[in-house]
């Protein structure tokens, strides 16, 4: 609600040099000020911006540059150089078992178990294995590809159970990576050649027409160890 504008009796004078202030009837009254107003905006400095995207783009490569892409191996905290340094691959070869192992743990290690020694009367362990440990690599490939079904002798012990296939699933250098480490594995007292991509390209394309049929001991045992 607005206040009332003041009456001015006759004769009152309206003093012009004090806007502040009304005379009323010879006394002084208040009189609301004007609305105050925004004459100027503020601008931020464009050297400012500048400066700011000038310090984001340098945090930006620094830290692509020196975070290792925030790899648990480099920011696991307590860990010693030394421990760090050890599990990182020094070679190709390191590389492909570090690789292996990882494949190994997801596919492979709930029927052969983390040792390698399988289940006993179900699954045939890998450790000494003859048919992980062949000359070459030709049948073993061949079984991770397409799966295992029959009857099997591994190591004097009488197998009958079924692998599955992984043609589908797992790429050329995941079978091959897989592979070496089965067949390289120092723990557990292995020294095999490693299995190479282009071994199991090659292997891969000559039984595609196979499809999904998995292979017995039998049709394997007519396939020669190595090329």
């Amino acid at each position: 609600m607005t206040s009332p504008e003041p009456i001015y009796p006759p004769g009152a004078r309206l003093d012009t040099a004090a806007p502040q202030t009304r005379i009323l009837g010879g006394a002084a009254a208040i009189a609301e000020l004007p609305e105050p107003s925004v004459s100027d905006t503020f601008q931020t400095p464009m050297w400012l911006v500048a400066l700011l995207g000038l310090i984001l783009y340098w945090g930006m490569v620094y830290l692509d540059q020196n975070s290792g892409e925030f790899h648990p191996l480099v920011f696991n905290q307590g860990e010693r150089l030394p421990d760090v340094e050890a599990r990182v691959p020094k070679s190709d070869a390191e590389a492909l078992a570090v690789k292996g192992r990882r494949i190994y743990g997801t596919y492979c290690v709930a029927c052969h178990q983390p040792n390698g020694r399988g289940t006993p009367g179900q699954f045939p362990p890998l450790v000494e294995s003859e048919w992980a440990l062949a000359s070459g690599p030709n049948r073993i490939i061949r079984i991770v590809l397409n799966g295992l079904q029959g009857p099997i002798t591994v190591k004097g012990q009488d197998f009958n159970n079924t692998m599955l296939p992984w043609r589908d699933q797992l790429t050329d250098d995941d079978i091959a990576a897989v592979l070496s480490f089965v067949r390289g594995n120092k723990e557990w007292g292995h020294s095999a050649t490693p299995v190479t991509p282009a071994q199991v390209k090659a292997i891969r394309a000559a039984t595609e027409s196979r499809g999904a049929t998995s292979w017995s001991p039998a049709e394997l045992l007519g396939i020669p160890e190595k090329d």
